[in-house]
């Protein structure tokens, strides 16, 4: 059934048909929440065995302080998800996310070769729709968001190379390079080139390379152009901070972090740190190298059978939706969304009512990540696009969610559409 070809009579036959199924699945008394890209139970026993590992016996000293940048094989390891040299790495604690915030603090207060941000006039570029913690640090340190268009591609490249090249103001740009929250999308190779030949205005410009979801595949391997190489042919290896955790490979809230940079990025960041910790977590470190690697020659393969266990878990949940996307909406055309091939996120782009979607879908129990969250600012200027999170819950509660959430939006498309007529 096509809704833009109804009648205002055949739209309130069937407006009244959902609101009544509305208030059957209020009555139901469903709670799910599915705003954040969690992994499920089922994901996390994956690893409960790295608990049990003997972690004693090489040598190192674990247990005392020191080893500022991580142990080696931590740092071979996570090379290989950052896809920079080994040497090039710095382990952190659980949270990448708090190493972006540690980078940002430390260019206002100390910079790269004594070059500062300017608390007071300090611009990043940010592709959207993109992910809602990269837009809330530029908030909380101030920083003033340029939005930028995202492409099926990659960000606006054509836009990027024209505003960076004029104000110096403009410090930093976020990028989610593969599987892109919440879109999905993987950059092409001439937009990685064509970042990796930026020549911004300001030397202290740099480029948050978050790789969230560079062993993430749902499906078949995928490569991306390796953005290290990239910078170092052209002369430009100061551009690149990259950033990496094993959150989603491992334990969500035990994971471990690491930044991935060269030259005088490395050595700024090493001795900011050395003020700031005397080594993080070397124990957790182990565990990881440990269990997710069997020797420095066959890390890449044995995440790769690891990752394909959570694949494996995730790939009904996101088939399960898509499928009835296209059951419903092939032929309705109030709703497109998102075919990601790896990653954590379905979007979907709706009839200009994303607010209205979000607050039915609360009303029958079904939280969704806030509208307009894709956007700096919390503005999406269609008030279009919504994330969907299907990780978490159970292959039965996404069927009931999905449920909820199509029916949600029908709702708000017919009403969309009689306010247009009237």
């Amino acid at each position: 059934m096509n809704y833009l070809k109804l009648s205002n009579c055949e739209l309130e036959n069937e407006l009244k048909i959902l609101l009544e199924k509305f208030e059957e699945i209020k009555k139901q008394n469903f709670r799910l929440d599915i705003s954040r890209g969690k992994p499920s139970q089922e994901q996390l026993k994956l690893s409960l065995k790295m608990l049990d590992l003997d972690i004693t016996k090489d040598g190192l000293d674990i247990f005392n302080y020191g080893i500022l940048c991580g142990i080696p094989d931590a740092r071979l390891l996570m090379s290989v998800i950052l896809g920079c040299g080994s040497e090039d790495v710095i382990i952190g604690g659980n949270s990448s996310l708090c190493l972006m915030s540690d980078v940002i603090s430390f260019f206002f207060t100390h910079g790269v070769n004594n070059e500062k941000w300017d608390i007071n006039d300090t611009k990043f570029l940010a592709p959207c729709p993109g992910y809602d913690r990269h837009f809330a640090l530029c908030e909380h340190f101030g920083i003033k968001m340029i939005p930028i268009k995202m492409n099926h591609d990659g960000p606006d490249i054509d836009e990027i190379e024209k505003l960076v090249s004029k104000d110096e103001s403009i410090k930093g740009m976020w990028c989610v390079p593969k599987f892109s929250n919440p879109g999905g999308e993987i950059y092409s190779d001439c937009i990685i080139e064509r970042i990796a030949k930026l020549r911004p205005s300001s030397k202290s410009f740099r480029i948050f390379w978050d790789n969230a979801y560079s062993v993430h595949e749902l499906y078949e391997k995928i490569e991306i152009k390796n953005i290290f190489k990239e910078i170092k042919k052209n002369n430009n290896e100061n551009l690149v901070i990259a950033f990496a955790s094993t959150s989603k490979i491992t334990f969500s809230g035990g994971g471990i972090s690491a930044i991935g940079c060269k030259g005088d990025n490395f050595k700024s960041l090493c001795k900011h740190y050395s003020f700031k910790t005397i080594g993080f977590d070397k124990i957790n470190q182990t565990r990881h190298v440990k269990f997710l690697t069997n020797s420095a020659k066959d890390i890449e393969e044995s995440l790769r059978k690891h990752m394909l266990k959570h694949s494996e878990i995730l790939r009904p949940k996101f088939n399960l939706i898509l499928e009835k996307f296209k059951l419903n909406f092939c032929k309705n055309p109030i709703l497109s969304w998102s075919k990601p091939k790896g990653g954590y996120f379905i979007s979907i782009k709706t009839f200009g009512s994303a607010k209205k979607i979000v607050q039915l879908c609360r009303e029958a129990g079904l939280v969704l990540t806030q509208a307009g969250s894709m956007f700096p600012y919390n503005l999406d200027p269609d008030d279009s696009m919504i994330r969907i999170a299907p990780s978490y819950p159970t292959l039965e509660e996404i069927s009931k969610a999905t449920k909820i959430l199509i029916l949600c939006i029908k709702i708000s498309a017919i009403e969309k559409l009689k306010n247009h007529a009237s």
